[in-house]
Order: structure tokens, then sequence, then C-alpha cells
């Protein structure tokens, strides 16, 4: 199984690059944002003290000692919203400007990761050799979905939401590969399956800039933490679209790569050790992201003491809970209080 990992600038003062040289055998891709440029998460900024040509050389740096461990680059322009500038001139040059700079620098980027089929466009006429993928926050979950864009993408991120049904999988496997697509799946990712905030949560993400200068006092807008706040709802949580490192290699035969979230996460290397080695024997909420661990403090979701059938029975759900109340069965299980010394270290 191979995995991409999302570029951290600052893990707990370890360079990135250092750390997943350690996984450089399992790790075929890092993806990665440009300097103050909106993302599916907040933009990459200078750290304090430093100045934006200053983090530019570092994260080229970093960029280079990345790509000589024979690790592919993934730059992402997966911004839900651009703005008045989403299908400008302006932007066009912008996006050419930033490969044609990590080009400069010895560090092309072979793939770009987006949301926006302008990106993709402009990508497809301008560098033919970088492969275009489209974002998991497209929610592309269809063959015909992916017919479609097919002239734009040359692979896609499997719809998350749907990502438990084996059967499915399969299906746009079959696909993608006679097609020549690749085909990728986000394993570690927290949020809500069919989540109705999405689309607010990812916008308000590309302009989190402006959006919190005159934010509303009291007002939690992600649906997530407001479900999950004091503990509540717990069930919800097995309900997800999280695939326990114990259960990836179910997917191996027809996943080309394995996204893990790791841009933000507080202890990235715990999450690639754990998918590595197909195994996590502490709280499930501290490798997924986001966590939830906080909301649910001072019990956690033992990873070790799910069923043995727990991924087959959950692949079923295709359309959503019916209520059949498997998933509470489970949580009487794996739903334990622990005391603070139990809590996640750096990781291994």
């Amino acid at each position: 199984m191979k995995f991409a990992v999302g570029y951290q600038q600052n893990s707990y003062s370890e360079e990135f690059s250092g750390m997943i040289k350690d996984y450089s055998d399992s790790i075929s891709e890092v993806y990665y944002p440009w300097l103050g440029l909106p993302s599916g998460r907040p933009p990459l900024t200078p750290e304090a003290g430093e100045t934006n040509e200053d983090a530019k050389k570092y994260l080229i740096s970093e960029l280079r000692a990345i790509k000589e461990q024979g690790i592919k680059l993934d730059i992402l322009f997966n911004a839900n919203c651009y703005g008045e500038k989403a299908v400008s001139r302006s932007f066009e040059t912008e996006i050419k400007s930033v490969l044609e700079e990590l080009t400069e620098n010895g560090v092309r980027p072979e793939i770009l990761t987006t949301t926006s089929v302008f990106v993709a466009d402009v990508v497809k006429n301008s560098f033919p050799d970088i492969r275009t993928r489209a974002s998991v926050n497209m929610r592309i979950g269809t063959i015909q979905a992916m017919k479609y864009a097919s002239d734009l993408f040359d692979g896609f991120y499997i719809q998350r939401d749907r990502q438990r049904d084996l059967s499915y999988v399969i299906e746009v496997s079959n696909w993608c590969r006679e097609n020549g697509k690749d085909i990728c799946m986000l394993v570690n990712s927290g949020c809500l399956r069919f989540c109705p905030g999405q689309v607010f949560h990812d916008n308000l993400i590309a302009h989190c800039d402006k959006a919190e200068i005159d934010m509303k006092i009291n007002f939690n807008p992600h649906i997530c933490w407001r479900l999950y706040g004091g503990g509540a709802n717990a069930a919800e949580i097995l309900k997800s679209t999280w695939i326990r490192p114990e259960d990836v290699h179910n997917y191996a035969p027809y996943i080309d790569v394995f996204k893990l979230a790791t841009r933000q996460h507080a202890y990235p290397r715990s999450v690639i050790s754990a998918y590595v080695r197909e195994k996590w024997d502490g709280n499930l909420l501290d490798i997924l992201e986001p966590g939830y661990a906080p909301a649910f403090f001072p019990r956690i979701i033992d990873n070790a003491a799910f069923p043995s059938d727990f991924w087959k029975h959950v692949g079923r759900c295709m359309n959503g809970c019916s209520n059949c109340g498997y998933c509470e069965s489970v949580l009487e299980k794996v739903y334990k209080i622990i005391d603070e010394s139990s809590v996640i270290t750096a990781g291994v």
C-alpha cells in the first residue's frame, strides 16, 4: 500500500522531510499548498518572525529534500472558492507563475490536486506533464460524474461518504483503471458522513482570513462539533467515513494511493505510523482529522476493542444510516473512560 501525506510546516520542531524519511518505503506522495494561497485548510503562512521570502525558501528546501527521497509532489489548489478571480486571467497567470517558480527551483510537482475545473483546464493546457487530480472535496461519487470530467482530470478521489462499500469501490476502480485514471482514497477523515455543512464549511475555510474578522460571538459554524459537544451522540462517530488502519488492506487491490490527513494534525507521525503498520492500539480519535478527542474526554474510542467484523458490517450502509443499532452495540465495547496519563504522546 502507498500513502500520500500532507505537508506540515512545523511538526513539533521536527523537519517534515526528516520525519517521513522513516516511512519513505510506504509514502509515494506529499501534498502541500503554496504560501498564502487559499486551500482546503487554512493557508500556509510564514512562522512568527519569518518573512514571506524566508518561508518560501524553507518550503522549497523541504520539497527538494522530499523529492530526493523519490517521493512525488502534489501541489494543492483545492480551495472551495476563489472568489471573484475564480475564472480570471489574473488567476491563470498566478497558477502558471507558481508552477514555473517551482520548476525553476527544481521542485516541479508531478501532481496538482484541485476543486476547480478552471485550474484543471489551465494546467492541462499549459503543463500537460503534471497529472491533474480531482479533490475529495468535489464529492465525485459516480462513474457518470467521472466521465463528465475525464478530459480535465487524470485521477479522482473517491467520494468518502460511500467508500466503506467495497462493491462500490471495486466498480469505480475498474472504470478508472480501464480509462487510465488514478483512484485515491482519504482514509482518516473524522468528518461526518454525508455532512450537510461540508460545502458551507469548505467555503468558510477558503475565506477564513476575512470571515473571522467580524465573526459572530458564541456561534459554532461546524455541525460536527455542535453534534459532539459535551460528548453527546458518540455513536455517530462510528458511522463516519474513516477506515481503521487494520482494515485498509481490504482496499489495497483497488486503490492507487491512500491519503492521510496530516496537514494540521497534532501528531502526524502517529497517523503515518499507524497506517503503515496497519495497527493502532490507542484512541481512534487521535489518528483522525479532525479528531474530536477533546469533545469526548475523558472517554476514548478504543481502537483495539473493535469487533473483527466491524468493517464488514458498516460497509453495507451504502446510502446512510438506517438505525439498525449495530454501531450503538459496538459503542458499548469501544467507548471507555481513561485517566489523563493515558492521552497520546508524540507517537512513534
